[in-house]
């Protein structure tokens, strides 16, 4: 068996994206013939420029091919078959490319228009519905989970807070031994969120609620269970009445089984029962539900960032309680109710077995980045999401740059009790076991 419960633990990672307008992107034609292959992609003006209080380059001739090089190299390095990535900020222009393979057998490109899996992204729109209901009077940040959910070792000591901001305690279910079996056993089986907490609940609370962080699916599957029952539908209805319609996401999907909109990207992992690297595109995304099933493609990402980041859907009030984080452990990163902060950069990356994903908003410039690839595969103990987060923002924002340490470099959780919180904006704190990812590694991160 290849599969490290250490990698398949984290369903999903985190995501942010700008742009509240929605920007149709059009594939153009190939910048490059030599290997990796480059689609470039065509884009409406940016908005007129605003007051900012942090500089940005303009995304010129220059600078794009600079950026060109920097992602190839990533690519290389980390040996991803292909990634679209996309970056915009009013009044400097936008980038836009695809490089390399959407299908290693058929050589099919990489494309802007292609839909992916985004893992952990997911936990940006269950939060986002949580956090409606919040202010609809239904239901409350501070109330015990056992008042919407029986069974839950200590239920009623453990708050939708403390779901939402990876601060309950409770066992991630997939690090559960009996989980990892029935999972890599059967890649395309379905899952019930029911049979997900079984796998949790066989085990003993970490620690105690609220007083350490720490990265767990269990925590979105309980929090889809509130969102179901308090707003009166299948999470993945209320989804898309209560948060993908109103944002104008055309383009994002909750799916309920293994099914796939087209055209799609294949994803490849080697996470594999038989150690090599194998087409996951297939799988089904049900043992993620709330914390990392859904898809979506560059477009609708790039909307989604402002939306997220700037609490569109939300109340002030609310957004303010959403952007607080917890203790500093990882300097420069903090993580609020299904947002991070990373050097300023506000959004959430994802990861699930054949495809990552990093959708993040810079709130002084205005500036989105959106990446998306397809393969999970770490290199030298890092997401490839996080090195192509890394070397973009080198070039465009050198004082907020987006890093995460390497998995086997993340400092251990302190166990005293938590600080005062602080919003993330202005005092971002950092969580360790989210540090490589987005996410307390696993198969959604």
């Amino acid at each position: 068996m290849r599969y490290s419960r250490r990698h398949w633990r984290t369903v999903c990672a985190v995501t942010v994206t700008a742009g509240l307008l929605v920007v149709p992107v059009s594939s153009g034609v190939a910048v490059t013939a030599a290997p990796p292959a480059v689609t470039a992609a065509s884009d409406t003006p940016s908005p007129p420029p605003t007051s900012t209080g942090t500089a940005f380059p303009e995304l010129d001739a220059d600078l794009s091919a600079r950026l060109d090089d920097a992602v190839r190299t990533v690519m290389s390095e980390a040996n991803v078959p292909g990634v679209t990535v996309g970056l915009w900020a009013p009044g400097k222009g936008s980038y836009v490319r695809s490089f390399g393979v959407a299908d290693k057998t058929t050589g099919e490109r990489m494309d802007p228009d292609l839909f992916l899996r985004i893992g952990s992204e997911t936990k940006t729109f269950t939060v986002t519905a949580l956090l409606e209901l919040v202010d609809q009077g239904k239901v409350g940040l501070d109330d015990p989970i056992s008042r919407y959910v029986d069974g839950v070792p200590s239920g009623d000591r453990i708050t939708l807070r403390e779901l939402a901001g990876m601060r309950s305690g409770l066992f991630n279910y997939s690090m559960d031994e009996g989980f990892f079996k029935a999972l890599t056993s059967d890649p395309e089986r379905p899952f019930t969120p029911q049979e997900l907490l079984d796998y949790a609940f066989k085990h003993p609370l970490q620690f105690e609620p609220g007083t350490q962080f720490e990265y767990s699916n269990t925590n979105l599957i309980l929090l889809g269970l509130v969102v179901e029952q308090a707003g009166g539908m299948p999470l993945d209805e209320y989804v898309q009445r209560n948060v993908l319609d109103p944002a104008g996401l055309r383009h994002t999907v909750f799916p309920t089984d293994a099914a796939f909109p087209s055209p799609h990207a294949h994803g490849y992992t080697d996470q594999t029962a038989s150690g090599r690297t194998e087409d996951a595109t297939d799988w089904n995304p049900s043992w993620g539900w709330a914390a990392g099933a859904m898809i979506s493609n560059l477009h609708d990402l790039r909307i989604w960032a402002p939306v997220l980041a700037n609490g569109t859907l939300l109340t002030p009030e609310t957004q303010a309680e959403r952007l607080k984080t917890g203790p500093a452990i990882v300097p420069g990163a903090g993580y609020g109710l299904g947002i991070f902060n990373v050097q300023g950069w506000l959004g959430h990356n994802g990861s699930l077995p054949g495809y990552e994903s990093l959708t993040i908003y810079l709130p002084g410039p205005k500036a989105t980045l959106v990446v998306l690839l397809n393969t999970d595969t770490v290199h030298d103990g890092q997401q490839p999401s996080t090195l192509f987060g890394r070397a973009i923002t080198e070039l465009v924002t050198p004082r907020h740059v987006f890093d995460l340490p390497a998995e086997n470099s993340s400092p251990s959780p302190s166990p005293s009790s938590t600080p005062p919180s602080t919003a993330v904006p202005q005092s971002p704190a950092p969580p360790a076991e989210w540090a490589s990812g987005g996410a307390a590694n696993g198969p959604v991160r």
